[in-house]
């Protein structure tokens, strides 16, 4: 049977970067995997970050939003049907960070994927410091994707002091309860930590074992869209300060709606394609090879106009 893995955790936790060091590890034990890149959006950003993975012993599959929920998850099962006789030793799912971690377990339990794959990890990737105020909603999807995990990786560690830390680990447990899950999750243990010298092979080993914990928590059903919502800007020229400055007001400014994540692409004479990535605990460029003129705003509550007019230049409008 294949292997499958879900890498999840809540938006801008860090889950592309994890998953491009996770990869290349199988990779190096001689694994043929295939990614796929299950995001809210109708447009996939996270896929071009992972086209250097992409080759012989790797494949990306894909699938978009933009749709309704039962379509989204009839998308998801076809997809994996399609995977299934591809030869993989193993697959790794990438949802996005508001993604029903129950979509996953209901649909690997389906003829004929129950035949065909064997879940193998439950990872949950989340934020070394945390945003502090989330909204039920929010708390709720982090709570859920901690759940069942069989293992929590915290990103983000240069810089984190170890009282920060146990602060994490007791939001994190925080999120738990919210959900009535009766788990406990210990930094060193259910924890995965890592600083700037990066994750060892025995911590990979770890992670490819680790399985995931069949948790109960208190289910709350959503009308689909019903909070979380995605807004697409294509070109987008504003010069890379400018940009930066643009998306840290839209970020502060309520006026917006509460935008979680704005991410995406834009151009530099210097150095080319890079990424944005940023919420409101900061903002990250990269360098790419390729990319495409397009920004994406997650939250809830959006206002499309005022956050246009920031990314045009003009500022908010009265």
């Amino acid at each position: 049977m294949i292997k499958i893995d879900l890498i999840t955790g809540f938006l801008g936790a860090g889950k592309t970067t994890f998953l491009k060091q996770y990869a290349d590890w199988l990779m190096r034990q001689g694994q043929h995997i295939g990614i796929l890149e299950n995001d809210f959006g109708a447009v996939n950003v996270d896929m071009m970050l992972l086209k250097e993975l992409e080759g012989e012993h790797c494949e990306l599959e894909m699938i978009s939003g933009g749709c309704d929920g039962e379509t989204h998850r009839r998308r998801f099962r076809t997809k994996l049907i399609a995977m299934g006789m591809s030869g993989y030793d193993r697959v790794l799912v990438e949802p996005s960070g508001i993604y029903d971690v129950d979509e996953f377990f209901d649909v690997l339990r389906e003829e004929p994927l129950d035949r065909w794959y064997e879940i193998g990890s439950v990872i949950a990737v989340a934020d070394a410091e945390p945003e502090p105020e989330l909204s039920s909603e929010a708390e709720y999807l982090l709570g859920s994707e901690l759940a069942c995990a069989g293992c929590v990786v915290l990103s983000r560690m240069d810089k984190v002091s170890d009282s920060r830390l146990q602060e994490t680990e007791a939001f994190l447990n925080h999120a738990l309860e919210k959900v009535r899950c009766g788990r406990t999750l210990r930094l060193g243990r259910e924890i995965l930590c890592r600083g700037r010298d990066g994750f060892t092979d025995e911590d990979f080993r770890r992670l490819a074992d680790c399985g995931y914990v069949a948790a109960d928590y208190e289910k709350r059903i959503f009308a689909d869209s019903d909070f979380f919502e995605s807004l697409f800007f294509l070109e987008v020229n504003l010069p890379e300060k400018e940009l930066k400055h643009a998306a840290e007001q839209i970020l502060a400014d309520a006026g917006c709606g509460q935008v979680f994540r704005l991410k995406g692409f834009f151009r530099t004479e210097e150095q080319g394609w890079m990424e944005l990535n940023a919420t409101r605990r900061g903002l990250e460029t990269t360098s790419i090879a390729e990319g495409q003129e397009i920004l994406i705003a997650i939250g809830t509550g959006m206002k499309k106009e005022r956050i246009e007019a920031y990314l045009r230049g003009g500022g908010t409008k009265k």
